[in-house]
């Protein structure tokens, strides 16, 4: 059984979205080794919100210490299915994020609100599997319209470095349906990206009002997380201060087994 360190400060874990991977955070990363707070970059693995969590959990688990889970844009449905049975967690982060609500699915949000850009800007491939059958098919951005719907407040070189580079994410992952979320039992922030052009900014305001989050406006791309990562590391920074201290003990650690 794991125990977490007595009065251990919180640690801070980012989980990307689709379309990038955890190389997106590491200005916010820099930021925050420099305030002195404890961060991990977990690699999402954007095949199913199921088995994504599953794994982000686990990995969540085996931290000896009170957790600020951050996600930005569909690492945030990952993080509210994630951290319901995650008990370590002790508030939540979103940054132009998904928080689904119960039975909710990606795609439930964006036919919610208006269309934006990033609606015709996407494009469908078949899975380069080996499995004889599979019907699995990815999603990317179309590289020629990534800048635009993506990434429109970053450097043309760095955009488009970030669209060849881009990791496409499951369809199926967009369709799979959030259990009980974890931001109703615990504190949650959100970094609303007054620009954006894949998620519609009046879909992120509905889920932070939801959620009943601290409301954080940045007048940013989808690619927040990159062009304003102080304005990001502010946001967190509010989260630890505010979850830093509680005690350790409310937090009870599982093994392996799942025994408590």
């Amino acid at each position: 059984m794991h125990q977490l360190t007595p009065a251990a400060p919180p640690t801070v874990v980012l989980v990307h979205g689709a379309f990038t991977d955890a190389s997106c955070w590491a200005g916010v990363v820099r930021l925050l080794h420099s305030a002195g707070i404890t961060v991990r970059a977990l690699a999402n693995p954007l095949r199913g919100l199921e088995q994504d969590a599953a794994y982000i959990r686990s990995a969540v688990r085996e931290i000896a210490a009170p957790v600020v889970l951050v996600g930005h844009d569909y690492g945030g449905a990952v993080i509210t299915h994630a951290a319901t049975d995650a008990d370590n967690v002790v508030a939540l982060c979103y940054v132009a994020a998904f928080g689904l609500d119960a039975g909710e699915c990606v795609l439930d949000i964006t036919n919610r609100f208006a269309p934006v850009p990033s609606a015709e800007a996407t494009r469908i491939a078949a899975l380069p599997v080996r499995i004889p059958g599979s019907g699995e098919s990815e999603l990317y951005i179309r590289r020629e319209r990534f800048s635009q719907v993506y990434a429109a407040d970053l450097p043309s070189g760095v955009e488009e470095v970030l669209s060849v580079v881009q990791r496409p994410i499951a369809c199926g992952a967009l369709t799979g349906r959030s259990g009980p979320p974890a931001w109703a039992s615990k504190p949650s922030w959100y970094a609303i990206a007054t620009a954006d052009r894949m998620l519609n900014p009046t879909a992120q305001r509905f889920m932070a009002q939801r959620m009943a989050a601290t409301e954080h406006l940045l007048d940013g791309s989808h690619a927040v997380v990159l062009s304003q990562p102080d304005a990001v590391v502010a946001m967190i920074r509010e989260a630890v201060e505010e979850v830093d201290g509680l005690d350790p003990i409310a937090f009870a650690r599982t093994d392996d087994t799942g025994v408590g």
